[in-house]
């Protein structure tokens, strides 16, 4: 799930989980890989499944855990628990899952014009998304200077540190004024949510994947004047890894960048304090 601007519901532990003889990656969802919606790509509405972090399945933060339904959720890597690619490995298990996410929602491929609202874990992964999709232009919407950095580094060609009216104006500016192909929402505000829906074209695609931090829906009178298509929600990212796995692998992608600090399991409090403060974008934990 992408980050929200005070709780980083995406932040993980499960990295390198051993089970058995192997290294698997583990969703942030469970599923039974064998349902109806599970057929379909959609783990996150298993009939059977659910997510870590509920009473009945506490979250993952810890030496060891269950899994339920682990034929269905946990995907076995082709790595030592060593290896080096392991940061971008995990990123499977959610941030790059999601932005990929978003992009596919928003129908992202060759030649498009893409915005990313959010400089967060999820956003820079959704950078790397558009990258890969063929995305002719990406602009990355945050206020951070070395998420922007980073993001140019992905991929992005603009950067708009703007907010509200003027990150809508700033952005029609650099599209010729008809806004863009595609959204990537990362955030979950409504000021993010807002912006999206004017930023997009007439009859562009807004990929909503940031957790929404409010009920109603913002911009519901722009959104229908402009017939804007607003779709998205819990990225099924189990669905995703066997087409980006390979690319892992082969270096042509490398989300395991958007860690910037390592801690142990006595150091989780301050890794979510530093990402909640924005002194971090997203923080590894090694048991």
């Amino acid at each position: 799930m992408a980050e929200g601007p005070a709780n980083d519901a995406a932040f993980r532990l499960i990295s390198e989980v051993e089970f058995g003889a192997d290294v698997v990656v583990m969703p942030f969802a469970f599923s039974d890989g064998t349902c109806m919606f599970c057929e379909q790509g959609l783990q996150t509405a298993c009939v059977h499944g659910g997510f870590f972090g509920n009473p009945d399945v506490p979250g993952a933060q810890s030496e060891a855990v269950r899994v339920p339904r682990a034929d269905g959720t946990l995907y076995v890597l082709p790595v030592g628990e060593d290896d080096a690619l392991m940061p971008s490995l995990l990123t499977l298990s959610d941030v790059m899952g999601t932005g990929h996410h978003a992009a596919v929602v928003a129908g992202v491929g060759p030649g498009s014009r893409v915005a990313v609202v959010g400089d967060g874990a999820v956003g820079l992964c959704g950078v790397i998304a558009a990258k890969r999709l063929g995305a002719e232009q990406i602009v990355i919407m945050g206020r951070h200077a070395d998420r922007i950095a980073l993001a140019r580094e992905f991929g992005a060609t603009d950067a708009v540190s703007e907010r509200g009216p003027e990150a809508v104006e700033r952005v029609h500016e650099l599209t010729d004024g008809y806004g863009v192909d595609a959204v990537l929402e990362c955030v979950g505000l409504d000021q993010s949510m807002q912006t999206a829906i004017e930023i997009a074209r007439p009859g562009g695609p807004v990929g909503r994947v940031g957790v929404p931090q409010h009920e109603t829906m913002p911009a519901a009178m722009p959104s229908f004047f402009k017939n804007v298509t607003i779709g998205g929600g819990p990225a099924p990212v189990r669905a995703y890894i066997d087409e980006l796995l390979p690319e892992v692998l082969e270096g042509r992608i490398e989300p395991g960048r958007v860690f910037d600090r390592t801690v142990d399991l006595d150091g989780v409090p301050d890794g979510y304090r530093a990402m909640n403060d924005r002194e971090s974008i997203k923080v590894l934990v090694k048991p």
